[in-house]
């Protein structure tokens, strides 16, 4: 996505990414950047809380109104909320193994079934 908004902004579109992977996106040298510290795939907040995706891209619009320098950085203000997710996420251990195996199983089998 970062390298899609660098071409955009090649092209006089104002564009700001909003992410997780902080390191990442100032790396690639997008011109705004959003940093949001929530788990990887949830950019906007968690799943149904629109009050949270609504401020997040709220403050994203700001930053493109906003920023006077390239290569901006805004750390937003907002938690995921108990902020052991950090611990857990994407974790693999005896106690959940057998569950991820099913899940993955059945995740398979329904986009077999959705070709």
């Amino acid at each position: 996505m970062s390298l899609v908004a660098r071409r955009l902004e090649e092209s006089g579109i104002a564009t700001v990414v909003v992410g997780s992977a902080r390191d990442i996106v100032e790396e690639a040298g997008v011109a705004r950047f959003v940093f949001v510290d929530f788990p990887l795939g949830n950019p906007c907040g968690k799943p149904g809380d629109r009050k949270m995706q609504r401020e997040v891209v709220s403050l994203a619009l700001d930053v493109v109104a906003t920023a006077i320098a390239p290569r901006t950085t805004v750390q937003a203000p907002f938690r995921w909320g108990n902020e052991e997710w950090r611990d857990n996420y994407m974790a693999v251990s005896d106690e959940n193994r057998e569950a991820l195996r099913v899940a993955g199983e059945r995740r398979r089998a329904h986009q077999a079934a959705s070709r």
